[in-house]
C-alpha cells in the first residue's frame, strides 16, 4: 500500500512538472513574439506606428504594442520595467536615462520640428514680428498675458516649451496660461476651440490641420528641432523584459528599408513627410 502511494504520489509530482514546464514555455514564447513600446501621444497622433506596426509584425512574428503617454511618463515606465523599448523625443533626458543605467544605448531615429501655432488673425501679429525667433514670440505672448495652451503633462513638447520658458527667465504664471494635462491632439483642440497659441510638433499639427483654424505663426527657429530616440530597456529591470525582442526592433527601425518609409510617411496626404530618418548604422 505505502509503495503505491509512493508510484501515485511520484506520478502527481511528474504531472504537475510537465504541466507548469509547458504552461512557462507557452508564457516564454508568447512573450518573445511580443513586445511592448513606451512612446508619446505625439507619435501616436501622427499616424506613423500604426502605418509601421503591423509591418514589423509581418517581418518578424513579433507583435508590437504601445504605451502612448507624455514622453516623460514613458521614461517612468521604462525605469520601472514595465515596457521593453522605449521611442521617445526629450534628447537630453534621454541621454541621462541610458547613463543612469536604465537602458541599454539610445539611438537617433528621426526627426521633424516644434512649431508655434495660434489662431488665424494672430492678435499679437507674432507671424511679422517673431516669424522664426521663437523666445521673441514666447516674450510677445508673455507680456501681453496672451492665451496659451501648455501639455503641462511632462512630455518631450512640454520639456521643450518649459526650457523656452527658462532661457527667458520667465514663470509662466498669468491667467491665460491654460496647463492642460493632456495630449498633443486634445491640447491642439482645446487651442483651436480657445482661440489660443500652442506649440506643438509638426508631425500632429500636419495629421489634424484640415480639422484646425489654427495657423503656424513662428517655425525654422533652431531651439524647435524636435529628434526621436529609441532605447531598449535594461534587462536587470524586469526578468519578463524581452530584450531580445527590443534588439530586434531597433536593428528593424533603424534599417535602410525602414527609414526610407519613415521619409516617406505623410507626403501623399499631406505634400510633404511627417519625419526625416536620422538613424545611423546599427551595431550590436
Amino acid at each position: 500500500m505505502k509503495n503505491k502511494m509512493i508510484v501515485v504520489f511520484s506520478i502527481i509530482l511528474i504531472l504537475i512538472t510537465v504541466i507548469c514546464s509547458t504552461l512557462f514555455a507557452k508564457i516564454s514564447a508568447k512573450k518573445a513574439n511580443s513586445l511592448l513600446i513606451g512612446s508619446t501621444t505625439s507619435l501616436q497622433d501622427s499616424g506613423l506606428l500604426d502605418e509601421l506596426l503591423p509591418e514589423f509584425y509581418e517581418e518578424t512574428g513579433i507583435e508590437a504594442k504601445v504605451i502612448a503617454v507624455g514622453t516623460g511618463q514613458a521614461m517612468k515606465l521604462g525605469q520601472d520595467g514595465d515596457v521593453d523599448v522605449l521611442l521617445v523625443h526629450d534628447k537630453p533626458s534621454e541621454i541621462a536615462f541610458v547613463e543612469e543605467g536604465h537602458g541599454i544605448k539610445r539611438w537617433d531615429v528621426m526627426y521633424n520640428d516644434f512649431i508655434l501655432l495660434g489662431p488665424q488673425e494672430d492678435p499679437l501679429h507674432i507671424k511679422d514680428k517673431a516669424g522664426t525667433d521663437i523666445l521673441e514670440a514666447f516674450k510677445l505672448i508673455a507680456s501681453q498675458e496672451a492665451e496659451f495652451i501648455s501639455r503641462g503633462d511632462n512630455s518631450g513638447t512640454h520639456k521643450k516649451e518649459l526650457g523656452i520658458w527658462k532661457e527667458l527667465n520667465i514663470e509662466p504664471t498669468y491667467n491665460g496660461y491654460i496647463s492642460a494635462g493632456k495630449g498633443m491632439g486634445d491640447v491642439l483642440k482645446m487651442a483651436d476651440e480657445l482661440r489660443a497659441y500652442v506649440l506643438t510638433d509638426r508631425a500632429t499639427y500636419l495629421k489634424l490641420s484640415s480639422k484646425l483654424a489654427l495657423e503656424v505663426v513662428t517655425e525654422g527657429d533652431q531651439h524647435l528641432m524636435n529628434m526621436y530616440g529609441v532605447i531598449a530597456i535594461n534587462p536587470e529591470k524586469n526578468k519578463a523584459i524581452n530584450s531580445k525582442g527590443a534588439q530586434t526592433f531597433i536593428k528593424w527601425l533603424l534599417s535602410p528599408a525602414v527609414q526610407k518609409k519613415i521619409g516617406e510617411y505623410g507626403k501623399d496626404a499631406n505634400g510633404r513627410a511627417l519625419f526625416n530618418p536620422a538613424a545611423k548604422a546599427y551595431d550590436e
